[in-house]
């Protein structure tokens, strides 16, 4: 009871007796658990006996010993071999178990993240620890919190964190999570195509594509700045999905190998191949997305129309012009963002005091905007080229270092970074909505 009641008092920030929503939550937070508020509002619904909305020590007592027996028998399936202790190859059952091949680097931060005395086991002790304050009800939603634990991704064209799963199943939690990242990632690229519409006219036109947009604003209203958002949608998850599947495979093989943790040269090299094949498989939607941004606004007629109109105008290579440049972009954007992303999140994990939400989303992005400053001057000739013969910008310029000094000529340095700040601007709330409806949507197929 003496750690209930050091617990209690911790809780109680403000020493009035009493806990409230707000003190759990932060504290919650503060563990590094990815904490809903929903729950820690349930939490104390469910056993604050007098309405007052807040516990008080009985009622936060009666919580824990709950949480303990529940718990308890937990531990006790969890201990196969009922030795007392959870080691490395019992969170591997686990996940087995549950249908997902977790590799043993993985199974080591598992335990790390509850073991107290480096034993790289876990007692009951450090077990009750861990889960006393989690949010999770049951096995299954302790392990998706330790899933989205690994990994915390912002980016503009990814929408599966590359993490995991360690490798390719077919087990329902990976069902539920790529439909549930896929609807996620339908919506963020719904609520912010006008901006990435926006980028790509910058890209093509320069500053003259804020008058452009106006104008096309008034002539097709605002339903034109939606324009092309049918055909990112529809390339957005399975190209994603398609890059994590890959990249799954790859480590679990280099692992199997190694029987170590990827080095950051490994994870660069392994985001540059997922990265690179998975956009060659989509590119002519990427294409098609393009030049639906670009189309004048009130003379679009259908995406099939549309498609069918480049094939019978121009030719079937039309559908991977720029192809160059844009494998040249993903090789660096995915390896660099890859590689800085898990190397930071590696080196924040292991200290709690930037193991929040707010502080691992900064350096997600720090990685995202890596991968973008050194890819985008090729992004930009990527879509000039795809532009060319239908918003013609330029004289036709077939490889990727013609592509570099038209630019220059017409626009100086200046030119390669067009567009930038749009695509910045946009990965925020992509990448929030993303992660939030991710989590909500796998709670709501979880509990169908």
């Amino acid at each position: 009871m003496d750690q209930f009641r050091a617990l209690f008092l911790k809780l109680d920030k403000n020493k009035d007796g009493f806990i409230s929503v707000a003190e759990l939550h932060g504290e919650m937070k503060k563990y590094g658990i990815l904490s809903m508020d929903d729950k820690v509002q349930s939490i104390v619904d469910s056993y604050d006996q007098d309405r007052d909305g807040r516990l008080d020590y009985n009622e936060f007592l009666c919580y824990m010993r709950d949480r303990e027996k529940k718990w308890k028998i937990h531990f006790h399936d969890l201990d196969k071999n009922k030795c007392g202790v959870i080691d490395q190859d019992e969170i591997i059952c686990l996940f087995k178990e549950l249908g997902v091949v977790i590799s043993k680097p993985n199974a080591k931060r598992i335990i790390q993240m509850m073991d107290k005395d480096n034993s790289m086991t876990v007692d009951w002790e450090e077990f009750l620890q861990h889960v006393i304050l989690h949010p999770a009800e049951n096995i299954g939603e302790l392990v998706s919190s330790w899933k989205h634990s690994l990994v915390f991704d912002v980016g503009e064209s990814r929408a599966m964190p590359i993490e995991f799963p360690d490798e390719v199943s077919d087990s329902g939690m990976w069902r539920r999570f790529v439909l549930a990242a896929g609807l996620a990632d339908g919506v963020s690229r719904t609520v912010t195509a006008p901006i990435d519409r926006l980028k790509t006219q910058l890209q093509v036109h320069g500053s003259k594509a804020f008058s452009q947009g106006f104008q096309e604003l008034r002539a097709g209203g605002l339903r034109a700045m939606w324009q092309g958002n049918a055909v990112n949608v529809l390339k957005g998850t399975p190209q994603s999905t398609l890059q994590c599947l890959i990249y799954a495979q790859l480590k679990v093989s280099t692992q199997n190998q190694t029987q170590e943790s990827l080095s950051v040269q490994q994870r660069f090299g392994l985001g540059c191949v997922s990265g690179a094949g998975a956009h060659a498989a989509f590119y002519p939607l990427e294409v098609l997305k393009v030049r639906l941004n670009l189309q004048e606004a009130g003379t679009y007629k259908g995406v099939v129309a549309f498609a069918g109109s480049i094939y019978r105008n121009e030719s079937l290579a039309s559908f991977y012009r720029g192809f160059k440049p844009s494998i040249l972009c993903m090789v660096p954007y995915a390896g660099v963002e890859c590689a800085v992303h898990q190397s930071i999140m590696n080196w924040a994990k292991s200290d709690m005091a930037y193991n929040s939400d707010s502080k691992l989303f900064f350096f997600s992005f720090v990685a995202f905007a890596c991968g973008q400053m050194t890819s985008y001057p090729l992004a930009v000739i990527r879509t000039q080229q795809q532009a060319q013969a239908f918003c013609p910008v330029s004289p036709p310029s077939s490889s990727v270092l013609q592509g570099f000094i038209g630019i220059y000529e017409r626009l100086g340095i200046r030119g390669y970074y067009n567009g930038m700040g749009a695509s910045f601007v946009r990965a925020i709330p992509c990448a929030l909505l993303n992660y939030t409806l991710t989590r909500k949507l796998e709670i709501v197929f979880a509990s169908t």
